[in-house]
């Protein structure tokens, strides 16, 4: 089918088909199909996540290969999914199609909290602190190497179930493939982990608008909720105004002049432990400094990681 890939050995060129056998379709998003499959040569287990460039492009766009070594490099962490190789195909239309291959893992955070809705059970205490960290560090790494998420939320957070180990996924494609390939109405593009500064428009923010993301994954671990379940850019941030309180000028400097401002209805702050119930003090504090309105002023991952909240967690194995 013309799915040429670049490797093999002996200087032998195995086409994608060759290499790979695709087990069956796991999942599409907005940058592509993802299917799991099989190493033919190895028998291993891998994801296999297609990504089509755009209809213009001949050859690999060097924004691309940026991204995919930029992926390759945070990989070296261990709670960033690993990029183990990457292939170039061309579909039957004769449009370059890259494939990026990833390590397998069948468990998401999305998954893994809704097998305890099941239940009367909550998360145990000791694993929202677990993956919790788990995943401050994963967004300290990425950070350190001036790389954002953007769109960080349960369903990007693999997990492997018998060691609790937790990686993050979806990295850097949002910035290498900017123009989503067809928004698929089955698929709402959801707002509830989105920062209040992107929601009114903000275009130029920082690693703050992840870690926003992570307050709202910490609210969801502990309740088993997500705490600001909007479906509409303006429901999304009157949610967020109702419990943090509308914000203004003297909480955020500056609030005012974002592209998206209204005036909205005047709420105060509402106490985090009324709507977050199952965290303790240092827990609560830390959620806090997460979901400040003020991006200057939320905490960094790297901070997070030294919060009191972590002081009872055995991080050796992590």
């Amino acid at each position: 089918m013309g799915e040429e890939a670049e490797g093999g050995k002996n200087g032998v060129v195995l086409s994608v088909k060759e290499e790979y056998e695709k087990l069956e379709k796991v999942g599409e998003g907005a940058y592509g199909k993802v299917y799991r499959a099989r190493e033919r040569a190895t028998g291993k287990i891998v994801a296999l996540k297609k990504t089509r460039l755009h209809e213009d492009q001949e050859g690999v766009p060097p924004t691309t290969l940026r991204e995919v070594s930029i992926l390759r490099m945070l990989s070296r962490d261990p709670h960033v999914v690993r990029l183990m190789d990457v292939k170039q195909g061309q579909n039957k239309q004769g449009n370059t199609v890259l494939y990026l291959v990833f390590e397998f893992m069948d468990m998401d955070l999305k998954k893994y909290i809704r097998s305890f809705r099941q239940t009367a059970d909550n998360l145990p205490p000791m694993t929202v602190k677990s993956l919790m960290y788990q995943l401050c560090k994963g967004v300290s790494f990425c950070h350190g190497h001036g790389i954002l998420h953007r769109d960080l939320k349960p369903h990007n957070l693999l997990m492997d179930r018998k060691t609790m180990m937790l990686k993050i996924a979806d990295l850097g494609l949002a910035r290498a493939f900017t123009l989503p390939i067809k928004k698929y109405t089955h698929e709402i593009l959801t707002l509830w982990y989105r920062a209040p500064e992107v929601l009114l428009g903000a275009t130029h923010y920082s690693t703050a608008v992840d870690m926003w993301s992570v307050g709202c994954i910490f609210a969801e671990l502990a309740t088993k909720q997500a705490l600001f379940p909007g479906d509409s850019e303006l429901q999304q941030l009157l949610h967020i105004f109702r419990l943090l309180g509308t914000p203004n000028e003297e909480v955020w400097p500056g609030v005012s002049n974002l592209p998206n401002w209204h005036e909205y209805p005047q709420w105060t702050p509402q106490s985090l432990s009324s709507s977050v119930t199952n965290l303790d003090k240092d827990g609560l504090d830390l959620l806090a400094q997460m979901l400040q309105h003020d991006p200057s002023k939320r905490i960094c991952a790297k901070k997070a990681m030294e919060h009191p909240y972590f002081d009872d967690l055995d991080k050796a194995n992590l």
